[in-house]
């Protein structure tokens, strides 16, 4: 038995909104690699939106979330994947709440004293009408089951700006919360895999660092761990028993392999939420107020306009704005 794991996060520059780690989980037959997984699955996913032959691709989109997604143009490449992944784990939500819930459930304990968080819902998916989903989720469906493919798991931890305020301060470092954030998400799904697998993890590169041991010994106390290779384009690691060999890969555009890139797709989509509740609570708020992605440039500006109505609201900053 094999399995892939693959991480990637979203929200990682800005000042506003949530930082979002995602993994997902796939079953697999023996010998396919997370870097193939593309090429054993060609007949069902696309890793890119292209065009075929002047016509629409039939096959399900799955790919690194910058690809599929840009302001202005909509969330419905984003969400006909993800529809279809989450249908698979065996979930398919209809409104905003319940794509935290499938996602993310510990997120939705922390909403409630979250002003733009707490109460707020909205019917989803925004973008994508029933019949696209449908045929997206039939898709999937049919063509993992003929490739002996599963998609096992898919979990996103999140960090809302007074927590990881709090973990930088204590760790003197967004890159290393994001790897010690991105470490345990991946340990608690690996602990939940069958005690005899093998299994290899894919994650993107974090800050640019190139070594991870120290960081894997925390994460796996009782295990020793083998480097494999350290460098500027992949660090390779592995630890375990014969029956339950586990590999970690860090390397870069992780997104090009697929546990990876629906883990991408993921994290974007809960940002994207995320963001949608935040700018609606302003925005009804502060007349003519524009929105913001949350990037550091236009945050500022979203700050200065926001900042009379945050102050009349006895908003603290640590609960909207990430030092980092």
């Amino acid at each position: 038995m094999r399995y892939l794991l693959g991480t990637d996060e979203a929200g990682y520059g800005p000042n506003l909104g949530p930082l979002v780690i995602s993994a997902t989980v796939w079953e697999v037959p023996d010998g396919v690699r997370g870097e193939r997984l593309f090429e054993h699955l060609k007949h069902v996913i696309a890793p890119s939106p292209d065009r075929t032959h002047g016509h629409a691709d039939p096959r399900v989109i799955m790919a690194d979330s910058k690809t599929l997604y840009t302001p202005g143009q909509g969330l419905r490449r984003l969400e006909l994947g993800l529809w279809a992944a989450l249908d698979a784990i065996g979930h398919r939500p209809r409104a905003w709440q319940e794509v935290w819930q499938a996602l993310s459930p510990e997120a939705v304990a922390l909403m409630p004293p979250i002003p733009w968080y707490a109460g707020f819902d909205a019917a989803v998916p925004f973008d994508s009408s029933p019949e696209q989903i449908q045929a997206s989720i039939a898709t999937l469906r049919s063509g993992l089951a003929t490739a002996g493919v599963r998609i096992v798991a898919m979990r996103s931890r999140v960090l809302f700006a007074e927590e990881f305020n709090a973990l930088v301060e204590q760790h003197g470092s967004k890159g290393v919360v994001l790897s010690n954030q991105t470490l345990a998400l991946a340990a608690g799904l690996i602990e939940a895999l069958p005690a005899s697998a093998s299994i290899e993890v894919i994650c993107d590169k974090h800050g640019g660092r190139n070594r991870y041991g120290q960081l894997l010994s925390a994460h796996f106390p009782e295990q020793f761990i083998e480097i494999h290779g350290e460098g500027r384009d992949r660090s390779v690691y592995r630890f375990g028993p014969e029956d339950r060999r586990i590999e970690f890969c860090f390397r870069t555009r992780a997104e090009s392999c697929l546990p990876a890139a629906l883990a991408s797709m993921a994290s974007k989509y809960l940002r994207e939420l995320a963001m949608h509740a935040f700018n609606e609570f302003w925005r009804t708020r502060v007349p003519n107020l524009q929105p913001t992605a949350g990037y550091p440039q236009d945050a500022k500006r979203f700050r200065l306009d926001i900042a009379e109505t945050q102050q009349r609201l006895h908003i603290a900053d640590r609960m909207l704005w990430r030092v980092k």
